[in-house]
């Protein structure tokens, strides 16, 4: 397990660097062509889906980011009976407007309407995610299978609070099910940097 999770580390940080030769980023990549990215838009129109693995994902660009230096989120899931079937979310990984790795979060049902499944099952899909496609960008597919490798532990625990939390959540109105409640968004959060991560696992000096 250690290994697998240096050999992700050092996946995640050769794809960074290989796009850091032209100027570019996982953000840059993501939104080739794009001049002005539109709040709440999915990016890449249509998202990615590779249909050997169910794994999918699309950025989800936001207004200029507060506190946070969040510029926007993946959002990634994994569509286990394939394109015709139900779909699950795993995790968000929110990067800043230079595409570094910021924060891990899960949502609250209602953010992507996807199709509920336990925690301990949506654990289970975790090793599942692999996005082994050429477009949009082949780095920024590599990239986002690296850090669910690489934080497989932490966001198994965060899908665990995403549950817990739910369970927890009386909604002001009791005519709404807590899963639907807009009061509740993000439900458990991680804040992270990927070189201090790589650095734990023996991927950097």
């Amino acid at each position: 397990m250690d290994e697998d999770r240096q050999r992700a580390a050092a996946e995640a940080l050769f794809c960074e660097a290989v796009l850091a030769k032209t100027g570019d980023s996982v953000l840059l990549d993501t939104l080739a062509g794009v001049n002005s990215p539109t709040s709440f838009e999915h990016y890449p129109q249509g998202d990615v889906y590779d249909p050997e693995s169910g794994a999918q994902w699309y950025y989800h660009s936001h207004a200029p980011a507060g506190d946070s230096g969040e510029h926007g989120h993946f959002h990634c899931f994994l569509r286990p009976l394939g394109p015709d079937g139900p779909v699950h979310h795993l995790i968000a990984v929110g990067v800043d407007a230079h595409g570094r790795l910021v924060r891990l979060f899960t949502v609250n049902q209602w953010v992507v309407g996807d199709d509920w499944l336990a925690a301990e099952d949506t654990i289970a899909l975790l090793p599942r995610f692999d996005v082994h496609l050429g477009r949009p960008s082949y780095l920024v597919n590599r990239w986002l299978t690296a850090i669910i490798r690489l934080y497989g532990d932490e966001i198994a625990g965060l899908i665990r609070s995403r549950d817990s939390i739910i369970a927890q959540h009386r909604p002001a109105a009791p005519s709404i099910a807590a899963h639907d409640d807009r009061a509740l968004e993000v439900t458990a959060e991680l804040v992270t940097n990927l070189e201090d991560k790589a650095r734990s696992a023996g991927a950097l000096p």
